[in-house]
């Protein structure tokens, strides 16, 4: 089983505290990723996450309709969480999401370890798609967060602050 590894640093500008609970809500999963996967979470709502919480969902790749469950196997708020497949497209997925406070806001980390089954077949779907249409995914997160997280313009709100009230 051959393994890679994607890795995606993001700094959104707002504090941690307001960062994670974002990620930590399961729902929100839906919210940054492309509809051209259709992804649905199947798991009933609201999802308390917690090690052992499992969430499953349904995606389309390419005209495929894919099952993917997957499982929390730490938990460690604000800081960090780690999901797993256990049942789904890949033969691994582990996804670590790290979260740290940072003078520009919250410093995200996501690394995706992850390996497709078939042996040399996954290989070849590796190389033809399945890892830019991951590269994808992330970049189309990247610019979903950008939106949902703007900076903040501090300019405005010391104004806001020092003009005189009523």
């Amino acid at each position: 089983m051959r393994e890679y590894i994607l890795e995606q640093r993001q700094i959104i500008p707002r504090p941690l505290d307001e960062v994670f609970p974002f990620f930590a809500d399961a729902g929100n999963l839906e919210r940054i990723t492309p509809e051209w996967l259709r992804f649905e979470i199947v798991t009933p709502r609201p999802i308390p996450m917690a090690v052992g919480t499992r969430i499953e969902y349904r995606i389309r790749w390419r005209f495929v309709s894919l099952s993917w469950l997957t499982e929390i196997t730490e938990w460690n708020p604000p800081y960090q969480f780690v999901d797993v497949q256990l049942k789904g497209p890949y033969s691994l997925w582990h996804h670590t999401h790290r979260f740290e406070s940072v003078p520009e806001g919250t410093l995200m980390t996501d690394i995706v370890r992850y390996a497709l089954p078939w042996g040399p077949i996954g290989t070849l779907a590796h190389w033809l798609g399945v890892r830019r249409d991951l590269e994808r995914i992330f970049a189309y997160r990247r610019q979903v967060i950008e939106e949902l997280f703007p900076p903040v313009d501090k300019s405005a709100i010391s104004a806001l602050a020092a003009s005189p009230g009523p």
